[in-house]
């Protein structure tokens, strides 16, 4: 056996591997740069000075289209009045809440009935979208605008789907039931469709960590930034992804994702494309996805957009254990959506979507992770074989830590000069610092858990990966 040549391939896989990965490190950081400069022309030139609740109310109560708020619940028994309550405080002429109880296994249903009075109703079900059986449905005897469904457990998919079937207005907003919505979140939501002429189908919102802050009766009372680390990393990532990426896609009509979290959508749309698919762990990303896809083969003109101003609180993991296993599920979510739709992939029929968006889903969750992981792997295994020269190292060490931390100072000019959801300076400090320690450790722990992502993908694994929460009372 010739060894020397046996050196050779191996030294030239190495070496080839590096390169590789530099050059996707390279091009995930140029579309963020894209990004941010975007979102700050966006900001800049677009955006206007946030209205104050009082002046939207004014403005626009007589033209407001009436929205029905469904929000899927699964052993919520200690927090779903609270969350139920601030539901139906929101600021908005005319909305329902829905809530649906996905088959329980504690008192949340019973807990339900006792808060609000609950008696039986015979509303019926305009279209019946999800799988799973409905086992009774209750309107309250004191507050009109509240109607629960009680059905067996199909997931978060399954209880949305079953809550659009019953939704009669022409808007809906989806929304997670241990999340909060700011109080004119529903008002800045509909605010694009009093505008519109019948194109826009979907609009989304800034997702925020809740996790350090002060929640009272369902609202938040004080915001705050947590001296816990892992969510703290947590919120950089969320700037970056909402005030950075998302305003730039929205701006580029690239627009992929609306968070499960919050979300506000033209029923009728929904009832076309079928509801939410039951066999994705990435429900949220699929649809969106999906509805780009049936208006494009409609031929029929759109828009999907993501509003900054609407400001919806969620718990973030505390726990790595946690982190693992929601990270995991969005990037299974993702390649399942990948593979779903993979026709639309370079498809001039699906314009920039085909053409931009896709391709570049393809970068950030099929390639970027697994290549970002190994180079940190063959960058030092090239150097040590004298294959690469150290100062290439130095330039991918620069692009993943030096370049990504200027990212996240970018995005956090953004949101202090638009948002400025920061309540001090110790604050930003404090989500200054995560935004450069973050490289150091979460980011390639991060990369693992995509990695089993990646994993429980190609096992077909559909199980449901649950994120512990503590809740907001004592997440700090």
């Amino acid at each position: 056996m010739n060894w020397s040549i046996i050196e050779f391939a191996s030294a030239r896989i190495v070496l080839d591997l590096a390169w590789f990965c530099l050059i996707v490190v390279l091009a995930r950081n140029a579309v963020s740069v894209f990004q941010l400069i975007a979102a700050g022309w966006v900001f800049a030139t677009r955006v206007k000075p946030g209205r104050s609740a009082t002046e939207l109310w004014q403005r626009y109560s007589d033209l407001a289209l009436p929205v029905s708020v469904i929000a899927p619940a699964f052993n919520e028994e200690l927090s779903i009045v609270q969350s139920v309550k601030a539901l139906l405080a929101l600021e908005y002429p005319h909305h329902e809440v829905i809530v649906v109880n996905d088959g329980s296994k504690d008192g949340t249903m019973a807990t339900l009935i006792a808060a609000f009075d609950l008696e039986i109703s015979d509303r019926e079900q305009i279209a019946v979208l999800q799988k799973t059986a409905i086992r009774q449905t209750y309107h309250s005897r004191r507050i009109p605008n509240l109607f629960v469904i009680d059905k067996c457990n199909g997931r978060k998919a399954d209880a949305v789907n079953a809550g659009i079937g019953f939704a009669r207005t022409p808007l809906v907003c989806v929304i997670d039931a241990d999340s909060i919505i700011e109080p004119d979140g529903l008002l800045r939501a509909a605010e694009p469709y009093m505008h519109d002429d019948g194109r826009l189908v979907a609009v989304g919102g800034t997702i925020r960590i809740a996790n350090g802050c002060e929640i009272e009766g369902g609202a938040m009372r004080k915001i705050g930034v947590t001296s816990q680390w892992i969510p703290r990393f947590q919120i950089v990532e969320y700037l970056r992804a909402f005030l950075t990426a998302r305003v730039a896609n929205s701006s580029t009509n690239t627009l992929l994702l609306i968070s499960g979290a919050f979300g506000m959508f033209r029923r009728s749309v929904l009832l076309e494309i079928g509801g939410y698919r039951h066999d994705t762990v990435g429900e949220d990303l699929e649809i969106i996805v999906r509805i780009h896809r049936y208006m494009r083969e409609q031929g029929r003109s759109y828009a999907v957009q993501f509003v900054p101003d609407i400001v919806c609180w969620t718990e973030a993991p505390a726990s790595l254990a946690g982190l693992k296993n929601q990270r995991a599920r969005w990037q299974q979510g993702a390649l399942e959506t990948l593979s779903f739709h993979r026709g639309m992939i370079f498809n001039p029929r699906y314009g920039r979507i085909g053409m931009i968006g896709m391709p570049q889903l393809i970068l950030e969750d099929v390639i970027g992770p697994p290549a970002e992981l190994i180079g940190y792997l063959v960058v030092p295994a090239a150097i040590l074989l004298g294959l690469l020269d150290p100062v290439i190292a130095l330039a991918y060490l620069s692009l993943t830590v030096t370049f990504g931390t200027a990212l996240s100072f970018g995005t956090l000019a953004l949101e202090e000069v638009q948002l400025r959801r920061a309540p001090s300076a110790r604050d930003l400090a404090r989500i200054g610092s995560a935004a450069f320690f973050e490289n150091f450790g979460f980011r390639q722990i991060n990369l693992l858990y995509r990695c089993h992502g990646i994993r429980r993908f190609l096992k077909n694994d559909t199980a449901w990966a649950a994120v512990p929460r503590v809740g907001f009372s004592s997440a700090g």
